[in-house]
């Protein structure tokens, strides 16, 4: 260990002792989803099974509510659910990334955890980009080789965020880009050691048939086979709102085709986005020993209100989502919660044939802000059904209209802002609200809204109401507390 890492270490942990009491007394802090232990955390890196261990590394800046040269911060879970604290992966110490170890992916080879990630430097108003590579053998320490790929001329140095995989004895990595004419990419490369890269071509970006321009950067893709298909999903920046879609700060969504290795010719249909909430940003997935895809995401948003967010007193800012199994439909991406969940379920109430007519209604245990609730075979005439999440959220389906809309108070002006999209029908819900957010999987999965929810702490209650004839079964669990606290031996800065 260099004396650079280990000075940066050392202040990172001094860091999260002086802020613990804290972040730890924030209302607002979480009991079931990955946040930071102080400062700010973004994109999920390096998801990864290994050594009978799920991994999963973070962004992380340690110092501050705001961006800035970051860590990769690190938990393990056996179960998705229940998430442990690991010792920092990786601090920026070295020349190639001295002002960021930025987002990447992780792989297995020969028994070996290795960590592909983009070393950021600035320099005044230049900034350089490298694709690097670090080794471990237990999953804790990791040495780094340094830059692997260099920038290659066609791109400005808004290059990064590698994601890599293996096919057929070769490795493959795509990177998100930005052309110089200021066009968003995704770029494939192939290797047979993972320090000796070659680039195959732009695998679709703006300016292509089938989706026309857009956007100026491509952010963190991740291509995967799911379903007999090729799905790549992405997080362009610079989409103009286009109706009721992309009313966010920046977008993310996922195409659909498949894939010509050889040719470099990916055949993909319309984008689509793949969450319909607020914040939702840099997913990542990985296949685990049971075949399923699961994903993960940053619940945040890059710029959006990121400066007037309710926890930035309390010294931490941002959370990840739940992980999610992906499954393919015919053409579209189905997200739902994993089945480990409901290892989280504690005491709850259940009303079979709950019914309503014309009215407002709340349901006695129906209570809460750390908890999960259900509605399933919901049918009946009505035209509108709403239900109204601790007094400042509201889920409506429109029946007539066939639009579904999560309107919140935002945190940022107090005013109610929304999100639509449309849906034929709504048969089920599935809701998870922690302390400060919520996630809405409607129909299985078919489509999901994620939001972070400031509600005063004092208020728990939900009402129902409905315009016409409506009925359901609803099931409601308190939720256990799997989020623990930051206790971590580092004998790396000891």
């Amino acid at each position: 260990m260099t004396e650079r890492e280990k000075e940066l270490l050392a202040q990172a942990y001094a860091e999260i002792e002086k802020n613990r009491d804290i972040v730890e007394n924030d209302p607002y802090r979480m009991n079931y989803h990955i946040m930071p232990p102080t400062g700010l955390i973004n994109d999920p890196n390096g998801f990864i099974e290994w050594n009978g261990k799920y991994h999963l590394f973070y962004q992380w800046q340690p110092f501050k509510t705001g961006h800035g040269t970051k860590f990769w911060g690190h938990v393990s879970s056996t179960d998705l659910v229940h998430w442990e604290h690991e010792p920092i992966a990786l601090a920026p110490s070295e020349w190639y990334e001295q002002d960021g170890c930025y987002s990447g992916s992780a792989v297995e080879q020969d028994g070996k955890l290795f960590l592909l990630y983009t070393g950021n430097v600035k320099e005044d108003d230049d900034r350089e980009t490298y694709q690097c590579l670090a080794e471990s053998s237990d999953g804790k320490t990791f040495k780094k080789h340094g830059p692997v790929l260099h920038l290659p001329k066609e791109y400005t140095a808004h290059f990064r965020d590698p994601k890599v995989w293996k096919k057929n004895d070769t490795w493959y990595m795509i990177i998100g880009a930005q052309t110089k004419k200021l066009e968003g990419r995704a770029v494939l490369f192939q290797s047979q050691d993972l320090k000796n890269w070659t680039r195959l071509g732009d695998v679709t970006g703006t300016n292509t048939d089938l989706i026309g321009e857009f956007g100026y950067m491509w952010e963190c893709p991740d291509l995967f086979e799911l379903g007999g298909k090729e799905v790549m999903v992405v997080s362009p920046q610079g989409v103009a709102p286009d109706g009721m879609l992309y009313h966010n700060e920046h977008q993310c969504g996922y195409l659909v085709g498949d894939l010509d290795y050889e040719e470099v010719k990916y055949r993909h249909g319309a984008f689509v986005e793949m969450d319909r909430g607020f914040e939702f940003y840099a997913p990542q997935t990985l296949v685990d020993a049971k075949g399923r895809r699961i994903m993960i995401a940053w619940m945040g948003m890059p710029d959006q209100y990121e400066q007037k967010h309710p926890t930035i007193p309390f010294k931490w800012i941002h959370s990840l989502t739940l992980p999610r199994e992906l499954k393919l439909v015919g053409n579209k991406v189905y997200q739902v919660p994993l089945e480990e969940m409901k290892m989280l379920r504690g005491d709850g109430v259940s009303y079979a044939g709950a019914e309503m007519v014309n009215e407002e209604k709340q349901f006695d245990g129906v209570e809460g802000d750390v908890m999960e609730l259900g509605l399933d075979d919901i049918s009946g005439t009505f035209e509108r059904l709403e239900i109204t999440l601790r007094g400042n959220a509201r889920f409506i389906y429109n029946k007539e209209t066939k639009l579904a809309t999560l309107e919140r108070a935002s945190f940022a002006h107090g005013q109610t802002e929304s999100r639509h999209c449309y849906l034929e029908e709504l048969n089920s819900l599935r809701i998870f609200v922690d302390k400060s957010s919520i996630e809405i999987f409607i129909n299985e999965g078919e489509e999901v809204f994620s939001a972070r929810q400031f509600a005063y702490p004092e208020n728990k209650g939900y009402s129902f109401a409905s315009k016409g004839y409506v009925s359901f079964d609803l099931n409601k669990w308190n939720l256990n507390k799997s989020a623990a606290a930051y206790q971590v031996q580092d004998e790396r800065y000891a």
